[in-house]
């Protein structure tokens, strides 16, 4: 609704006749408690800013829609996904993981890439990163992750003794760790970089057969990345740098794209595959399976206003559609509650409410009630099922695709514990150049740790990914490989 020649009211819609000066007992006052508009003025003021992320706080995001390219329904019975020229309208938000609301976005850090198609079926979120892995792979180790990105609790500083000691005692990270101290670690810009669904998800097609899945989001523009000395520069100078950068690309009709490609693998494939498949921490060979196109993603919308749009987006990857659906990935099971949980929590139970959260199709459920219920709430229709009265009914043919599981009930790890073939491989795929940037990020981040038996603990998992690797780290700092170190394979 325009706002042009409109009268100032308060909230409740009142005219507001002085904006400019409190009711007060004379010109010195003091202030009168009925000077309602004033009261309400720095009322909500008070309440301007919900709670920020614990993680993803700084962000940034954008309209566009997903244009389907390729054929699939072979795969999925994904109705935005069943005819090459479909269109599907679409919010993306970037953000980076370890920083607060107002820290800078040229960090090294890795980058939310949330995407979220509002589809004829109800909303289908995928909420990925710029990498393809993770640094951990079973959710009930994500708080204590988190905790050790963010400040310490006597000092309120990042400390670097408390994210290399949980590294160096967590080995599955040595992947991400090697990913996010090469060149992708910090992004030239939030268009020059890949996004990727990162887990594994489950495809259904319209004959019940299951696929196991992987999304990669691939930069129309090309990946470009930042030198950490230019990176620190402009943290300085701009520290919405990123933000900037995208709002204008907008603004001046240089569109960003993406290119989705999935790579599928048949369902039994799992089971002989030489790398746990549900495993984050670890990816697919594209020789083993090759990355087929989807579909185009395209940014052309800038927010009108930034909390309604992208402050107050709620992305969860619990929200499916019909012919996707989740798979074993112990991570993914946790964020399944843990996303959704979290958007209660900062924005209430109806965030879904929420015109950027908001289904294009209405839903129809027996939820009522609850903080901030902003539409009918149900009105005078039945709130329970079953019932007599014409309610909304389930739809069989949209329930779970079945699939087995077995094993005794007990809190146990993968079976595969081989957190250095792939870390190594990645290690030894660069160039000369990119090797040097890569231990020099990492031995300039390990410096500050004070506890040697700490650097001594993480240069042991380089070596194990590749002896130069450990070499060259436990050179930069200053130390020697302990001599029992060998390659784990």
């Amino acid at each position: 609704m325009s706002i042009d020649n409109k009268k100032l009211t308060t909230a409740s819609g009142a005219p507001v006749g002085d904006n400019q000066n409190s009711i007060t007992a004379g010109s010195r006052g003091p202030v009168l408690i009925q000077d309602v508009h004033l009261l309400e003025k720095l009322a909500h003021f008070n309440r301007e800013r919900i709670p920020e992320r614990v993680v993803h706080a700084k962000g940034a995001g954008a309209h566009g829609y997903f244009e389907v390219t390729n054929d699939v329904t072979k795969y999925t019975k994904a109705d935005f996904l069943n005819q090459v020229g479909k269109q599907t309208p679409v919010f993306l938000r970037f953000s980076t993981v370890a920083g607060e609301l107002g820290s800078a976005d040229t960090v090294r850090d890795p980058r939310g890439f949330a995407v979220k198609f509002y589809t004829e079926e109800g909303n289908y979120d995928l909420v990925g990163n710029n990498t393809p892995i993770f640094f951990i792979r079973d959710a009930i180790k994500f708080p204590d992750f988190i905790h050790t990105q963010k400040r310490h609790p006597q000092t309120h500083l990042k400390d670097p003794n408390m994210v290399w000691d949980f590294w160096s005692l967590s080995p599955e990270s040595l992947h991400q760790v090697t990913y996010l101290h090469g060149d992708r670690g910090i992004p030239a810009t939030l268009r020059h970089m890949n996004g990727y669904g990162s887990h594994t998800f489950k495809w259904v097609n319209d004959e019940g057969e299951a696929y196991w899945v992987k999304y990669h989001f691939i930069s129309e523009q090309g990946v470009k990345a930042l030198d950490e000395s230019l990176a620190t520069k402009i943290a300085g100078e701009n520290p919405d740098y990123h933000t900037e950068d995208l709002f204008h690309a907008i603004e001046n009709k240089d569109f960003p794209a993406w290119k989705l490609y999935v790579q599928i693998m048949p369902y039994h494939e799992a089971a002989t595959y030489k790398w746990d498949p549900f495993d984050v921490t670890k990816v697919w060979s594209q020789k083993d399976y090759p990355r087929i196109e989807v579909g185009r993603l395209v940014l052309n919308r800038n927010p009108e206003n930034y909390f309604a749009e992208v402050e107050q987006a709620a992305f969860s990857p619990g929200h499916f559609v019909p012919g996707i659906e989740a798979s074993p990935d112990k991570m993914l099971q946790g964020r399944l509650f843990a996303y959704a949980d979290a958007h209660r929590y900062r924005l209430g139970a109806n965030h879904e409410q929420l015109p950027v959260n908001q289904s294009r199709h209405n839903p129809h459920n027996y939820q009522r009630d609850g903080y901030m219920r902003v539409d009918g709430n149900g009105g005078s229709s039945v709130n329970y099922e079953p019932n007599s009265f014409d309610g909304p009914k389930e739809s069989p043919e949209t329930k779970l695709t079945p699939f087995e599981v077995s094993g005794q009930v007990d809190s146990v790890s993968y079976d595969r514990d081989d957190h250095y073939t792939q870390a190594g491989d990645l290690y030894r795929l660069m160039s000369d150049e990119e090797k040097d940037r890569l231990i020099e990020a990492v031995v300039n981040h390990m410096k500050p740790v004070e506890k040697e038996e700490i650097k001594l603990r993480q240069i042991s998992h380089f070596y194990k990914a590749d002896p130069e690797y450990g070499r060259r780290v436990a050179e930069g700092l200053g130390l020697s490989v302990p001599e029992d170190q060998t390659v784990k394979n």
